[in-house]
């Protein structure tokens, strides 16, 4: 059924804009009309028409969103947010028994935005016309992962779609709680680091030269700590743009290096995990990620081998990346999952140790969800950990740089007085 979209004038003489499927442009508004809308113009937004044109324009916002999202490496947090509360009300209302089509079409009631309903409306367009939920979902990639689809595939398989779909919302809420807390710990430090330059780029550009000239003009031999400040502060004050120049351009080749270069990302992931403390949370939110994705697809029916190859997207770390390679080709070759797990280096030994328990005793999936568990509760220990340690070192350094600063400014005006 195609979908449209309209705008009309409401009772109250307010504009409306939204959509709706119809099979025609007469019905659309004959719907619209049942509702006290009057409509003002209205267009056909999905289909292959739609491609073409959206309100006289030659590709529709969806198709450009599309486009755009479709280049990203990640889900946005809106659209993760978006994507976790509608699978979990979904496995809810299929859990309850109630079809398909109907729980897709509360979605598209409750909606908040047009984006949103337009997805959910050609969603459900796509399963009445005979596709799979799964295949209607693949059209979205920029929302739902290959680990989303290809879980909701398993589940279709099985029959147990809505047991799936809630995993899958317990599998996005806690990748959600485990991005936070990364970023919440991280975030601290990094405020510190910013102020901190640029308090120290504004003392030496602009407080520090005011004072070291009227120094000079007393033609008095200024303290060597004072001779050091008036050289450091003449380069800031005369090539402070080209410190902000040298950290652009390394923040664009960094960026460019990790995002294009295999090579190049995989050695900058083997640094950040080698950082003192930094690198200790890094590597403990890569294996959470690691084996709870794991665990959740071996759980909604993924095969092993498949899921690995899922896994190897996810993990968002080229070391665990390529340990993980390493473990699906070893599977494929005949081999158990322990043993190549272990011969890898990059997990912690007692991971290796309890996956050869999980799969001695015929639970491999559970202990690798309990593994992930507990790293959870390691992340949150690791940040608060990582924190405390980070916080006092930053105040250090920072006490030190403007310390300096003070000491070179008042040891002439000392000498002064002595005379």
């Amino acid at each position: 059924m195609p979908i449209f979209q309209y705008k009309a004038i409401a009772p109250g003489g307010d504009v409306r804009t939204g959509v709706i499927d119809a099979d025609t442009a007469r019905d659309a508004r004959t719907k619209l009309r049942q509702e006290k809308l009057l409509v003002s113009d209205i267009r056909e937004s999905s289909g292959r028409r739609a491609r073409r044109r959206d309100f006289g324009d030659k590709q529709s916002w969806l198709s450009k969103l599309r486009t755009t999202r479709s280049q990203r490496t990640s889900t946005s947090s809106r659209d993760l947010d978006l994507v976790t509360g509608a699978t979990r009300q979904l496995g809810t209302m299929l859990g309850s028994g109630i079809p398909m089509t109907e729980a897709l079409r509360a979605l598209i009631d409750q909606a908040e935005d047009r984006r949103s309903e337009t997805v959910f409306r050609e969603i459900r367009e796509r399963v009445n016309q005979g596709s799979s939920f799964a295949d209607a979902l693949s059209e979205h990639r920029y929302l739902f992962s290959d680990l989303y689809t290809n879980m909701v595939r398993a589940g279709e398989a099985t029959g147990n779609i809505d047991v799936v779909l809630t995993r899958l919302a317990d599998y996005l809420q806690a990748q959600r709680a485990l991005r936070r807390k990364v970023v919440s710990a991280m975030t601290y430090p990094m405020m510190m680091i910013g102020l901190g330059v640029l308090v120290v780029t504004a003392l030496m550009t602009w407080v520090v030269p005011q004072i070291t000239k009227m120094l000079q003009d007393s033609q008095q031999a200024l303290p060597m700590p004072t001779q050091i400040l008036v050289a450091v502060s003449d380069v800031f004050k005369n090539w402070w743009w080209l410190g902000f120049l040298l950290i652009a351009l390394f923040s664009f080749v960094f960026e460019r290096i990790h995002k294009n270069s295999e090579k190049g990302r995989l050695l900058i992931d083997k640094f950040l995990l080698r950082v003192p403390i930094i690198g200790e949370v890094l590597l403990k939110q890569s294996v959470a990620r690691f084996t709870r994705t794991l665990s959740t697809l071996l759980q909604s029916g993924v095969p092993a081998v498949q899921s690995l190859e899922i896994t190897e997207n996810v993990v968002q770390n080229r070391v665990i990346s390529k340990a993980t390679l390493h473990i699906r080709e070893r599977i494929v070759e005949g081999t158990d999952f322990s043993t190549p797990l272990k011969q890898t280096g990059v997990f912690p030994s007692v991971v290796g140790y309890m996956v050869a328990v999980g799969e001695q005793s015929g639970e491999l999936e559970q202990m690798l969800d309990r593994i992930a568990s507990a790293y959870d509760e390691e992340i949150e220990i690791a940040t608060d950990r990582m924190t405390s340690v980070l916080e006092p070192i930053l105040i250090i350094c920072l006490a030190v740089v403007v310390g300096f600063i003070v000491v070179s400014i008042v040891l002439p005006i000392l000498q002064v007085g002595q005379f």
